[in-house]
């Protein structure tokens, strides 16, 4: 009987009802939310799925992410080392690639002034910058936090990264994704707010045709001035316009069927569960935590605001040939953010068709995003 109560005693020992929190409790409830989210609501399935599984069984079984130098055994927990390719900017920089193989720039060819509307949209990114200074944060934090108003998530763990901000990485990322998810909710308000009507019915021309060359050049164009400029860039830059030139070249159909597919999603389910198993109640339950999500979506809300307030600039000094509401496409959510602008104006106007001049912006607010990145890399001497 006394081996049968200690082997019960060691099994229970064994289990995690034990070690659970209120805290890990409440993680897993959130958990659960983001899953239904993605699952029942289809909010951005590729990111929540991995990230909320990730949060789930961090919650659960912490020791997934435990440090070599904290475990019994000498070795770190599955999770620990898949974190370990997102502080070394390896998956971030990977996404890149993959985010370049699957995107056309032509619309952002075609009409060079987007750069100026996916420009204006980073302004709530220098906006949160300063607030969360204002709230206690030191500068490096301060610019970690503030990337997420591009909407960008994988740039923000970038940044987050080589500015030594690992300790804010969690909620950072999660803030980032979780608003790149929400999308079409946080910027529809904000764009009918600031439009007229009349503004949201404006028909644009059809963009002019974007010869092979110019999009073979482009990403080589655009890679030599960046990283001329800002050399800290270049994993994320380069890696873009890597990507990109996959794609145009039309010389590399297997790279690019593997850039924009295979090793895309092998690295989002990488990227999400470790994103959310920085997620553990200890960590994540704090004030920090709040004032991150809080500044998060202020330089979301802003970001899209410029936008859209800028597109009404250009608007006027167009003389009505550009739909204002292109501008809020310009925070670096590739293709949703377009989307939502295609998805508003034909709410005006079922006829109205902007989807390929909000992919302007929008290409225009990923290189933007990135450059913002580099640019506080330079202010704090980082390469």
């Amino acid at each position: 009987m006394d081996y049968i109560a200690t082997t019960m005693s060691n099994l229970l020992q064994q289990t995690a009802f034990l070690n659970l929190t209120v805290g890990n409790l409440l993680m897993i409830a959130v958990a659960c939310f983001f899953l239904y989210l993605a699952i029942r609501r289809g909010f951005e399935p590729l990111l929540l799925v991995p990230i909320a599984f990730g949060m789930l069984l961090v919650n659960i079984y912490p020791d997934i992410m435990v440090h070599p130098e904290d475990s019994s055994t000498g070795t770190g927990g599955l999770l620990y080392y898949f974190f370990q390719l997102d502080e070394w900017a390896i998956l971030p920089s990977l996404i890149f690639m993959g985010v370049g193989a699957q995107t056309d720039f032509g619309p952002l060819i075609a009409n060079p002034k987007s750069f100026l509307l996916g420009a204006a949209a980073q302004f709530g990114i220098y906006t949160a910058y300063f607030i969360a200074i204002f709230m206690g944060f030191n500068d490096r934090a301060a610019a970690a936090i503030s990337i997420i108003g591009g909407a960008d998530g994988p740039t923000s763990i970038f940044l987050a990264s080589r500015l030594g901000q690992t300790g804010l990485m969690g909620p950072i990322a999660v803030a980032a994704y979780s608003y790149m998810a929400l999308v079409p909710i946080i910027q529809p308000p904000i764009m009918k707010l600031l439009t007229t009507e009349k503004e949201r019915k404006i028909k644009m021309e059809q963009l002019r045709p974007v010869s092979k060359l110019e999009k073979i050049l482009f990403p080589i164009i655009v890679t030599i001035v960046v990283c001329l400029i800002l050399p800290s860039t270049a994993p994320l830059v380069g890696m873009l316009m890597l990507g990109n030139l996959f794609r145009e070249s039309g010389v590399v159909k297997q790279l690019t069927e593997t850039a924009s597919n295979a090793m895309m999603y092998i690295v989002v389910i990488l990227l999400g569960t470790s994103v959310g198993a920085t997620t553990s109640a200890e960590a994540f339950l704090n004030l920090d935590t709040i004032k991150i999500v809080v500044l998060g979506l202020i330089a979301f809300a802003v970001g899209t605001a410029a936008g859209v307030l800028f597109g009404k600039l250009m608007c006027k000094i167009t003389g009505g040939k550009i739909n204002p509401l292109i501008g809020s496409a310009g925070v670096s959510a590739v293709p949703m953010a377009a989307r939502v602008s295609q998805k508003v104006g034909s709410q005006a106007d079922p006829t109205n068709f902007l989807l390929m001049h909000a992919m302007g912006p929008n290409v225009a607010g990923v290189i933007g995003t990135a450059v913002a990145a580099g640019t506080f890399m330079a202010i704090f001497g980082v390469k």
